[in-house]
């Protein structure tokens, strides 16, 4: 049986510098890891979801809604993707983990977005994982891996090679939970993370770093459970 992984895509490889070509590449290195490995891709809804629902927001729209529409928002990614992976992914954006285990079989490359309110795309990899019985989740980002601050902010913030997961969750637990919100982790992706002990790697969303990820080499932070 072939290695399963899980990559969680950040919403910004779909957003306002996406081009044919940075979607070629990442989907150029997933048709060749796929061919030693199952894939599930889940992509982020990112820029253009966050722009959707703060202006839903605005309009008054309640936070259950606003989740209900940055789910289409990341479904509508990923479907982008499948038209990128052609005939080497699976054609149609499941809605549910059994929906996931059931294209699994195919043997193709299985892109999803959100699946449930409430639960950013980085929870969804996570239970993704979890029911799959994945080897690795990727969680391939912005930046490097996991800092102490914002390295977007603070040009002395420390890289952590590997962090421990209540460390983790310390760090996090002030997070916001509004529809829109979520960052590198959240509190509800790291207790799937912690209760089934899932090997997880947050990286840069780079091919060529993502590819090394999957191959098991150490880069970016990996969470210790």
């Amino acid at each position: 049986m072939k290695k399963r992984i899980v990559i969680k895509l950040s919403g910004s490889v779909f957003g306002e510098t996406a081009n044919k070509k940075s979607l070629m590449k990442y989907a150029k290195m997933l048709k060749s890891i796929g061919r030693k490995m199952q894939i599930v891709v889940v992509a982020g809804g990112g820029y253009i979801a966050r722009y959707y629902i703060n202006l839903a927001r605005e309009l008054g729209v309640d936070e259950a809604s606003l989740d209900e529409l940055g789910i289409e928002v990341s479904r509508l990614n990923a479907q982008l993707f499948v038209y990128a992976l052609g005939d080497a992914a699976y054609p149609h954006i499941p809605t549910n983990l059994h929906e996931i285990v059931v294209a699994l079989e195919t043997g193709k490359i299985v892109v999803a977005g959100g699946l449930h309110p409430g639960q950013s795309t980085n929870a969804t990899s996570a239970q993704i994982d979890e029911k799959i019985n994945a080897n690795t989740f990727i969680n391939a980002t912005d930046v490097v891996g996991i800092y102490n601050a914002d390295p977007n902010k603070y040009k002395n913030a420390k890289l952590f090679r590997s962090i421990g997961i209540r460390e983790l969750q310390n760090m996090i637990v002030h997070e916001s939970t509004m529809a829109g919100a979520y960052d590198l982790m959240d509190i509800v992706a790291l207790k799937v993370i912690e209760r089934s002990k899932l090997t997880t790697r947050v990286v840069k969303s780079d091919p060529s770093v993502i590819k090394r990820a999957a191959y098991g080499h150490n880069v970016g932070t990996i969470i210790i459970t």
